[in-house]
């Protein structure tokens, strides 16, 4: 099961999207495809700074959310965050608050983070997501 962060799902509506992508996610059940509620802040921030945010807004209240499962930022996923941002900070490593919740969500729900992103991820140990030779099955050109 797979938990999409933002530059996964934001790809899909580019004007080239990346076409190993759309494939992987045409062959991948409905059951296994998952997006936090982060990540849609995450669009509709971007949206609402767009030239084009009724655009935006419409794929993703249309065309995505109705094919995903979308999961929640929650009590579990909480505690998981601010252990990994107290150990994170230990060692001087930063990351933005935004990837700490997706990653928490991720673990917590015991799904697969698929990224591009891997360096935002990486410093995260418990973290389960593909390596990079696997996301270009996600992300080829």
């Amino acid at each position: 099961m797979f938990l999409f962060d933002t530059d996964v799902i934001t790809n899909i509506f580019k004007p080239t999207p990346s076409q190993y992508l759309i494939e992987r996610l045409k062959n991948l059940p409905r059951k296994d495809q998952f997006v936090s509620t982060i990540t849609i802040a995450e669009i509709v921030y971007g949206a609402m700074k767009s030239i084009r945010p009724k655009y935006h807004l419409f794929n993703l209240k249309n065309l995505i959310l109705p094919t995903v499962t979308i999961v929640s930022f929650n009590s579990e996923a909480a505690f998981y965050c601010g252990k990994i941002r107290a150990e994170l900070e230990k060692q001087g490593i930063p990351i933005s608050f935004a990837d700490l919740q997706i990653a928490s969500i991720a673990i917590s729900h015991e799904l697969t983070l698929i990224t591009g992103n891997t360096k935002h991820f990486q410093r995260i140990s418990t973290l389960l997501f593909f390596p990079k030779y696997f996301l270009k099955l996600f992300f080829a050109e």
